[in-house]
């Protein structure tokens, strides 16, 4: 089982959003995607919530966590928000990193956009990758 960590800093919005999204959309029986922060929040923002229930994602249970060594261990990729000095970095492994806007702040469009994007990002990288599910749906 591969394992791919979207990571920023604070863990309650754009990573969440990759991974939710990751996993939605990966074949589960190949990979699975986790999502953590340098600096967890206490929670996930709630516009991020919403923007991802529209998508029949519920990220309500899910709560921001500190990206450790421990974490990342076996893992196969890491991919970074656009955090630029503060992304964590995590020697031996593959890296990319997504210039994503930080949706803390941001109306439900604003957010709605950078859903949107994670989307196409993580499809790619699936296709890339190899790792696509049968189920692609909205």
């Amino acid at each position: 089982m591969r394992k791919f960590i979207f990571a920023c800093i604070h863990n309650a919005g754009r990573s969440q959003m990759s991974a939710a999204l990751f996993n939605k959309y990966v074949d589960p029986s190949k990979a699975q995607a986790i999502s953590a922060g340098t600096q967890p929040a206490d929670h996930v923002h709630p516009v991020v919530l919403d923007a991802m229930r529209e998508v029949g994602v519920d990220l309500s249970s899910a709560q921001p966590q500190k990206l450790t060594p421990e974490l990342a261990q076996g893992a196969d990729m890491l991919i970074t928000m656009g955090c630029g000095e503060e992304c964590p970095y995590i020697p031996g492994l593959r890296r990319a990193d997504w210039p994503l806007p930080d949706p803390k702040g941001q109306g439900i469009e604003t957010v709605r956009q950078t859903r949107e994007e994670i989307k196409k990002r993580v499809l790619g990288l699936l296709e890339a990758e190899k790792l696509l599910g049968n189920t692609i749906g909205a």
